[in-house]
């Protein structure tokens, strides 16, 4: 089943009307081939091959290689898909008036990006050791996470090493699949388990 067809899709509609029928068709190809291969890791498939990726996009291996040198590239465009797809969550303004406020809109706001992009990111952290660009894809990841959750500290607190660390690490990724997959929370009791640790570190701080 291609993931376009799923309500809970995180991919954007695409439109519909394309002028040239065989730029139409390749484009149908290579959006499936990106589609299969989230699919497949999605339901646990964490390191699939070409093979099985042209399996499930119903295109020969040989059109997959058309479209892709080889699989880093279908996981690099993968990932742009799924980055403009969740933009508008990442650079939505914050609604809180204090940073306490807005620390807290950051937890909701993770965990929903998390959510969409949780399986994607498991199969990148298996593979992070066998590809350069998975490593160099999550250096980057790491790098907005980081400047994203300064923006929002008092200068004291970011420039806080131990305390900056131990808030990066509890509002970071691997937290939330240790919560998710090992400990089996939902969704909304991971939430509140991060948000009392993140209350917990953030107790003796009245910063402005």
């Amino acid at each position: 089943m291609s993931i376009s067809a799923n309500k809970d899709s995180p991919w954007p509609e695409r439109e519909s009307a394309i002028v040239d029928g065989r730029r139409q068709r390749s484009d149908r190809s290579r959006q499936r081939i990106i589609e299969a291969l989230f699919d497949l890791i999605s339901e646990g498939e964490m390191s699939p091959s070409a093979a099985s990726v042209a399996k499930r996009a119903r295109v020969g291996l040989r059109t997959v290689f058309r479209h892709f040198e080889d699989l880093d590239r279908i996981y690099d465009e993968m990932t742009d898909a799924l980055i403009t797809a969740i933009l508008p969550k990442i650079v939505a303004p914050y609604q809180g008036t204090t940073w306490q406020d807005r620390l807290m809109e950051c937890i909701d706001r993770r965990a929903d990006i998390y959510e969409t992009v949780f399986p994607l990111r498991v199969s990148m952290m298996l593979r992070i050791h066998q590809s350069e660009f998975i490593r160099q894809q999550y250096k980057r990841d790491l790098t907005l996470e980081r400047s994203s959750l300064k923006a929002i500290l008092p200068a004291s607190i970011a420039s806080d090493t131990p305390l900056f660390a131990a808030l990066e690490v509890t509002l970071g990724f691997p937290t939330w699949r240790k919560l998710r997959q090992d400990q089996s929370r939902s969704p909304e009791a991971a939430k509140e388990i991060v948000r009392l640790m993140v209350t917990r570190l953030i107790a003796n701080e009245n910063h402005d």
